[in-house]
């Protein structure tokens, strides 16, 4: 731009600051808790600058700028989509107000497309600085809030695993007294019932103290059949299979053993046919679950738990292996995260599928090893 057309401009808009300044402040959009309500004078205080600057001088003064009030703008907490439309209007002001200068056609384009030139890497620079610093103080603050979780999180672990130890003491000796009226009193009433929520509320105990690794010192892993084990989750839960009138389907084709911890494989199944119990009992008059169990490779076992309730929503579908989520009003939702770590310890892999009125969770894990070979053995 040449030096004639500068002064011109640098002149004029000396002038007309004032006026500028003021039409803009009046037509901007400022949030009453702004800091920085003088984006009007500032903006005018660049243009004099730039158009008294050479083209090697322009560019960092404007990146120079642009942090300097990307910055203001980060510290302010303001939308900053009202400090871009600001600046457009500026822009806009301005070229009407260039059309009251007595400059050429040539001279007038020249001087607009350096205006642009200027206002375009401005906003360019203002708002990426705005944007990554923006990011990295929401990044800090979602570590923050996640540690902070994952603390609190532990500190309820623990105190919920002390709390449980201590309370399921009591019930241990309330369960051998029970037992014992049970073989004085063979006929007295309710001692069945008695019993069996005891052993309801002992298995929710479990749920929570499986997940503190203290219930795991001086266990040993025992050699079981995975067919005897679904006859005894389904004897366990026969009250509430009778009393939700549930049809139980099971096939189970051949004999089947896993190593493990039998208590906790049971629980997990458990876990999963009691929950298709409680969804069926409100869900539908023909309840139905299917339990079969199989081979595959002659080296792991194939169990397939199905029922014909609900679908369970997609974005529920996605978590539900997460602790505390549930689709229960009453529940803990850690039932199937708890699932989930024992069959994954077992070296075990548990999905589920969902759609209307089919609703399978398939657990695959590892056939125990000498029942592995008897397989291999008969293949040779």
């Amino acid at each position: 731009m040449h030096t004639v057309t500068q002064k011109k401009l640098t002149d004029f808009l000396e002038i007309k600051k004032e006026a500028l300044i003021n039409e803009w402040n009046h037509k901007m959009i400022v949030a009453e808790d702004d800091l920085y309500r003088d984006n009007a004078k500032e903006m005018i205080r660049i243009l004099l600058e730039m158009f008294s600057k050479s083209d090697e001088e322009l560019e960092p003064y404007i990146e120079h700028l642009a942090i300097e009030i990307g910055s203001a703008r980060l510290k302010s907490n303001n939308n900053i989509g009202d400090f871009v439309y600001n600046v457009n209007l500026g822009r806009s002001l301005i070229y009407s107000y260039l059309t009251k200068i007595p400059l050429e056609g040539t001279e007038l384009q020249d001087s607009i497309n350096r205006i642009n030139y200027c206002f375009d890497h401005f906003l360019y620079r203002a708002v990426s600085y705005y944007s990554e610093h923006k990011n990295k103080i929401i990044e800090e603050k979602t570590e923050f809030i996640n540690s902070t979780h994952k603390d609190r999180l532990t500190l309820l672990g623990q105190m919920t695993s002390s709390f449980i130890h201590e309370f399921r003491n009591p019930l241990t000796s309330i369960q051998g007294f029970v037992q014992l009226l049970r073989a004085d009193y063979p006929e007295m009433k309710y001692l069945d019932i008695i019993k069996s929520e005891l052993d309801q509320l002992n298995f929710r105990i479990s749920q929570f103290l499986l997940l503190s690794k203290k219930e795991l010192i001086g266990k040993e892993k025992t050699t079981f059949s995975i067919n005897q084990m679904i006859e005894e989750v389904l004897a366990f839960l026969y009250p509430s299979i009778l009393d939700s009138k549930v049809k139980i389907v099971k096939e189970t084709p051949e004999e089947m053993e896993l190593n493990g911890y039998a208590d906790e494989i049971r629980q997990v199944l458990i876990n999963i046919v009691f929950n298709a119990i409680d969804v069926l009992s409100q869900y539908r008059d023909d309840p139905k679950i299917e339990i079969r169990a199989y081979t595959i490779n002659n080296s792991h076992i194939k169990l397939e738990i199905a029922n014909n309730g609900p679908a369970i929503p997609g974005n529920m579908l996605k978590s539900i292996f997460e602790p505390f989520v549930t689709t229960k009003k009453l529940g803990t939702g850690l039932g199937l995260f708890v699932s989930r770590e024992i069959i994954e310890k077992h070296k075990g892999f548990l999905a589920c599928s969902s759609v209307q009125d089919r609703t399978e969770f398939i657990i695959l894990l590892p056939l125990a090893r000498d029942k592995e070979r008897i397989f291999l053995a008969d293949r040779n």
